[in-house]
C-alpha cells in the first residue's frame, strides 16, 4: 500500500486514478508532476475540465458532442446529406473522420443494445434516428458501422428491422474491422476501406 507525504496528494491520486486505464503508481506520478509545475498549469487544467462538464453540449441533430446546439458536421454545407453514418459513441465519429474516407453524416447512438447490462434500444437515441431519417427525404443511405460484436450485431439487427419498409439502402460497413474488435482501436486504412466496401443489408 503507498504511504502518502500529504493528505492533499492522497487525495488527487485517489481522484486521477478513477480514470480508465490509470492506475494508483500512475496517478501518483501525474500529481507529484502537476506539484512540480508551475502553479497556473494546474489552474488552466482544473478549467478546462471544469469547462468540458459545464460548457460541453450535444448535437440536437445527431447527438455528437458539440460547442453549440448543431454540431460542425451538421452544420456544414459540404457534407453530403443523404448518407447518415450510425455510430455507438463520439470515438467511432472521431475515429472515422481520421480516416477521410467519409463526406456523410452521423447519428450517435450513446451505446449499444446489450440485454446483460440492462440495455435497451430506449436507451439510446433510436427514436431521435428514426423521426430524423422520416422527416428529411434526402436521406437515401443509411450506413451502420457499429463494432462488430455481439452487442452491435444485436443493434444493427434491430435497427435494420425497424428501416426495412422506408425507401433507404441499408449497408454496413466491411468486414475489415477484426471481429470482437473495437472500432475505435482499428487502424485508419483499414477503417476507411471498410467504410468504402460498404455491404447492403437484406
Amino acid at each position: 500500500m503507498i504511504q502518502y507525504p500529504s493528505k492533499h496528494i492522497e487525495k488527487a491520486v485517489e481522484e486521477i486514478s478513477k480514470l480508465p486505464g490509470i492506475g494508483k503508481k500512475t496517478a501518483l506520478r501525474l500529481a507529484l508532476h502537476l506539484l512540480k509545475e508551475k502553479e497556473g498549469t494546474s489552474h488552466l487544467l482544473a478549467n478546462s475540465l471544469i469547462d468540458l462538464r459545464t460548457k460541453t453540449k450535444y448535437c440536437i441533430k445527431c447527438h455528437n458532442i458539440s460547442d453549440d446546439d448543431i454540431c460542425g458536421i451538421c452544420a456544414s454545407h459540404r457534407r453530403d446529406k443523404s448518407i447518415i453514418c450510425v455510430v455507438e459513441d463520439t470515438r467511432d465519429v472521431l475515429a472515422i473522420e481520421n480516416t477521410g474516407q467519409y463526406s456523410g453524416l452521423y447519428h450517435v447512438l450513446n451505446g449499444v443494445i446489450s440485454p446483460m447490462d440492462g440495455i435497451g434500444p430506449s436507451e439510446l437515441t433510436v427514436e431521435s434516428l428514426l423521426e430524423r431519417i422520416k422527416t428529411n427525404e434526402e436521406v437515401k443511405e443509411i450506413i451502420f458501422a457499429l463494432s462488430p460484436t455481439m452487442e452491435g450485431d444485436t443493434t444493427s439487427f434491430y435497427l435494420t428491422k425497424k428501416m426495412k419498409n422506408l425507401p433507404l439502402e441499408l449497408s454496413t460497413i466491411a468486414r475489415g474491422v477484426p471481429i470482437g474488435g473495437e472500432l475505435e482501436y482499428t487502424d485508419e486504412i483499414t477503417l476507411g476501406r471498410s467504410i468504402i466496401t460498404r455491404t447492403k443489408n437484406e
